[in-house]
């Protein structure tokens, strides 16, 4: 039995491979790139079926962001393009739900900049938007920095389902990419979520000048806090910050990272997000062949996605089947692909 064959049954038994075995996997799996994504694939397939989960975010508030994450377009310590506004009103956050439930989402996130949420305004601001996803029929996620055990049993008592806080690298490079706050913190927060009764989504980035150690070794960490959802984002170059030069990686490096994954975590959800389209290319669909289950779509925080349909199609395409039934209408999508990074003063000509 070779090598690919022999770590595929061991993931197939719900524990997945060790750190030694997936540097293995990802070193000789590179001479046959896509027998490597097939097993993934059949892992993906065994442990979630053929569905496949859409989640959409809210760039909720933007911009002034205290922390140095050398990726980041929002930190105040860089000077670049980004949109800054405070916190949207919990009615433009409803209707941006509606739209994305309208768009075949089945999760959608409340995003904020900064270290963390500060003021009972903000607060309340939040539990309300949190009433107005769950009206949408949405399941509502929040991403609002670091948070401790009472606050996320306050967001559990608000009807959060699940906390979303990006781990964003290995704890061994951390250091590389934020010196504003310690990795523990970031750790702190999974676990107070945890405790709270939350389901957690924490991830992080490919391509900050990591190598597949460190990406290995961020797997490690997820598996120890055992985490529900793990999204993978492949670092798309933002003018002004640290790594606005930063090399894009090869396409098959980002697939076999994900197939790594599956076989190290076969039972999780594993979400592509940010910077799929523009770093797979043409290869998009076998992010999902890769061992994916769920999909980011429609735009990030600031840089622009695709058109939500256009994921749906390539879901279909590839005899998968997306989780929400909704039916989906063409003039919904269009306004979709470009609402949720609009800044609220620009929605309808109003100010907020």
């Amino acid at each position: 039995m070779d090598l690919i064959d022999k770590l595929q049954r061991q993931a197939l038994k719900g524990k997945g491979i060790g750190a030694a075995e997936a540097l293995e996997l990802f070193v000789k799996g590179a001479a046959a790139p896509f027998r490597v994504l097939a097993a993934a694939s059949e892992i993906r397939e065994h442990f979630k079926g053929k569905a496949i989960v859409f989640c959409v975010i809210s760039n909720a508030k933007s911009g002034r962001c205290s922390e140095d994450c050398a990726f980041c377009a929002q930190s105040s310590h860089y000077k670049t393009a980004a949109q800054t506004y405070p916190l949207k009103e919990p009615g433009l956050i409803a209707e941006e739900a509606r739209a994305a439930a309208q768009a075949g989402a089945e999760w959608f996130g409340i995003v904020t900049s900064g270290k963390r949420i500060a003021g009972k305004r903000e607060w309340a601001k939040i539990y309300k938007a949190i009433e107005g996803i769950k009206a949408a029929g949405l399941f509502p996620c929040a991403s609002l920095g670091i948070i401790d055990g009472p606050q996320a049993t306050a967001l559990k008592a608000a009807g959060l389902a699940r906390y979303h806080h990006n781990l964003e690298t290995a704890r061994s490079y951390f250091p590389r990419i934020c010196t504003t706050h310690d990795y523990e913190e970031d750790v702190d927060s999974v676990r107070a979520a945890q405790a709270a009764g939350l389901t957690v989504c924490s991830g992080g980035l490919m391509g900050l000048g990591e190598g597949i150690s460190h990406r290995i070794e961020m797997a490690e960490t997820l598996r120890e806090l055992d985490v529900d959802s793990i999204p993978l984002n492949i670092l798309t170059p933002i003018k002004g910050t640290p790594l606005g030069q930063a090399l894009p990686l090869p396409p098959l490096e980002i697939l076999l990272t994900i197939a790594v994954y599956r076989f190290m975590l076969p039972d999780k959800e594993i979400k592509l997000c940010g910077g799929k389209e523009k770093n797979l290319r043409q290869l998009l669909p076998l992010g999902l062949v890769a061992g994916a289950n769920s999909l980011m779509t429609g735009n990030y925080l600031t840089t622009t996605g695709r058109d939500s349909g256009l994921d749906r199609e390539m879901v279909l395409d590839l005899n998968l089947v997306p989780t929400r039934k909704t039916r989906l209408q063409c003039t919904c999508e269009g306004a979709f692909a470009t609402s949720l990074s609009a800044p609220p003063q620009t929605r309808r000509g109003k100010k907020r």
